[in-house]
């Protein structure tokens, strides 16, 4: 199997539950809820991707012809100097249209925890250390259970009440970025007040000027 990827680097985690971790990303082309075309954007079932997603001309990116060879770029990212738990994280678009066992083993090998932040949509497969789901109004989750439930709102549409009852191990409110920021902020702060069940995360990476 080939990968196709945007790009891969190195950097912090931004958000959720690995906030502030040193991690190399690994975003891989293509959703199956968006082509990533502004022109589509209207009639995607998800409208708010804040990544650009399209092609493999990225930093890192490229198209890989082996599990062994992404793995192999992932590595080159991290710093030879840093010591301590090497993560990575596959982001997208959707990594799980190409995340594969053969790759998860790569990685492995590699001396990597891996990361994977998903729509829910399609099943992972075994060996994921901390899977991240951030579900889509409008959207089946395949993915029911995991290490934590990222969910972007304001959605109109997206039940919280049937949410929160998925067996996840944090529960997490992160606002919409756009001209809206600060009032979708307010809102989520509001409801993690009201319901504590709930946690905020906020896109620290965006804060701060990193990638």
């Amino acid at each position: 199997m080939s990968y196709m990827v945007k790009e891969v680097f190195y950097t912090l985690q931004g958000e959720g539950g690995n906030v502030g971790r040193a991690a190399v990303f690994c975003r891989f082309a293509g959703c199956n809820l968006w082509s990533g075309r502004e022109a589509d954007r209207a009639s995607a079932q998800c409208q708010f991707w804040d990544t650009d997603f399209v092609g493999v001309d990225g930093t890192g990116g490229g198209k890989f012809d082996s599990a062994q060879a992404l793995a192999d770029q992932v590595s080159v990212q991290w710093p030879a100097s840093v010591a301590g738990r090497k993560l990575v994280v596959l982001t997208g678009g959707e990594p799980l249209l190409q995340v594969d066992s053969a790759l998860i083993d790569a990685l492995h090998r590699g001396g990597f925890e891996i990361a994977v932040e998903t729509n829910g949509t399609i099943a992972a497969p075994a060996g994921v250390d901390w899977l991240c789901v951030s579900p889509k109004v409008r959207t089946f989750l395949k993915i029911r259970a995991g290490h934590e439930l990222k969910v972007v709102v304001p959605q109109p549409g997206i039940d919280l009440d049937a949410l929160i009852e998925l067996n996840f191990e944090r529960h997490l409110l992160q606002p919409m970025d756009g001209p809206a920021l600060k009032e979708n902020t307010l809102w989520a702060i509001d409801y993690c007040l009201r319901d504590p069940r709930w946690r905020l995360t906020l896109q620290t990476h965006k804060m701060v000027g990193i990638r």
